[in-house]
């Protein structure tokens, strides 16, 4: 049995929903971890069943938990990578969209710059850990990363080869740092490539490159990843629908 803390003028289902995100924040619960039932919550703190169904109803909003017919309710794992790929269309893949490989051309430690570090909260000129990545297609540059991470929280990624980080990164956070990314910011320009970006992507120089910043979060909304994407502009695509 447990009571539920925080002011009382605060609705119960309100405190629940606090309670039940603080063991995600916690690592009680992880992603992809079933929610007890409302059954059991529901003795376990001493609440109405109704205030359960609140409280699990207002974090699957929320995006914490999601909702599985016939099986419960689920600590939520999102798909960052496809969610970047949403915006490019590569030959391949049933429906047109496929996730590149991935290379990590350098790793290393070092000043960040200041819109890092107030990205990141970290103190200025702090020393971070830079990941630069290539992401393939067919043996075909499509797009070019830069990753910054506070070398502090992720200092186990500098005893690992190039080779043992794998297409996607945030399985290794979580795996090797025990941080897990919940939610991420994303803000999309357009620029011309740079000598070192066109390189990269086989491209010519001032060619348009697609521009997408990223910060990903934590469950607790503390920043854990700082990431510019540079993609070929010839293979954007925008399509949203409107309801």
């Amino acid at each position: 049995m447990s009571t539920l803390s925080g002011d009382n003028r605060i609705p119960r289902y309100i405190r629940l929903a606090d309670s039940i995100k603080q063991q995600v924040i916690a690592g009680v619960l992880r992603p992809g971890n079933l929610v007890p039932s409302e059954n059991e919550l529901s003795l376990f703190y001493e609440v109405a069943p109704g205030t359960v169904r609140q409280a699990l109803k207002e974090l699957v909003n929320e995006g914490l938990l999601q909702r599985v017919q016939g099986k419960g309710t689920y600590v939520r794992r999102p798909d960052f990578d496809r969610s970047l790929f949403r915006f490019f269309k590569f030959l391949g893949g049933s429906d047109g969209t496929v996730v590149p490989d991935s290379k990590i051309l350098s790793i290393s430690v070092k000043s960040a710059p200041r819109h890092v570090c107030g990205s990141l909260s970290l103190k200025k000129n702090a020393k971070a850990i830079y990941i630069n990545r290539l992401r393939k297609l067919e043996n075909c540059p499509v797009l070019v990363e830069q990753i910054w991470l506070s070398e502090a929280r992720f200092k186990p990624l500098l005893t690992l080869s190039k080779n043992e980080f794998g297409p996607l990164l945030y399985p290794i956070y979580e795996k090797k740092c025990n941080a897990i990314v919940a939610c991420a910011n994303e803000d999309l320009t357009i620029e011309t490539a740079s000598s070192k970006t066109a390189e990269a992507l086989g491209i010519e120089r001032n060619q348009a490159v697609v521009v997408i910043d990223r910060l990903a979060l934590g469950f607790d909304e503390r920043p854990l990843e700082w990431r510019r994407s540079y993609g070929r502009a010839d293979q954007f695509h925008y399509q949203v629908d409107i309801r």
